[in-house]
């Protein structure tokens, strides 16, 4: 098996939980997807039934629908911290964002949670999860 591909990822690095419905998150798995070119991740809602089953074992409420979570190697990570790590794995610049977790934490979460709070009112939402396309399909749990 190739480095950083687990069976629990279905071959990928890395499994992003989004809030399918809102189009900030709608718009940063688009973005993620066109930077991602070796496709390390797989994207799921935490709406589904297997976003909710896969927070459910990560030990995280399967209501919390206002962050980024990100699975790593059995690892979750979520708000701030998922969004540097993600942001390490696509192509450049990108990467250099990762220079942020010399920010501390409770900093970077309090800035996260704000837009968290407002990105409805700020980008929208939709009454059902984002479609992808039969090329992206493969991507989607």
């Amino acid at each position: 098996m190739e480095k950083g591909r687990t069976p629990e990822s279905g071959g990928y690095e890395g499994i992003v939980l989004v809030d399918g419905v809102c189009h900030l998150c709608q718009g940063l798995t688009r973005f993620i997807i066109e930077r991602d070119p070796k496709a390390k991740f797989r994207f799921a809602s935490l709406q589904s039934g297997i976003g909710a089953e896969l927070l459910v074992k990560g030990g995280l409420p399967a209501g919390e629908v206002d962050t980024v979570v990100l699975i790593e190697k059995g690892r979750y990570y979520v708000r701030s911290e998922a969004v540097l790590r993600i942001a390490r794995q696509l192509k450049m610049p990108w990467p250099l964002l990762y220079i942020f977790v010399a920010v501390p934490k409770p900093i970077l979460d309090r800035l996260y949670r704000y837009v968290a709070r407002n990105r409805y009112r700020w980008f929208g939402k939709e009454e059902q999860c984002l479609l992808p396309t039969p090329e992206l399909k493969k991507r989607f749990l």
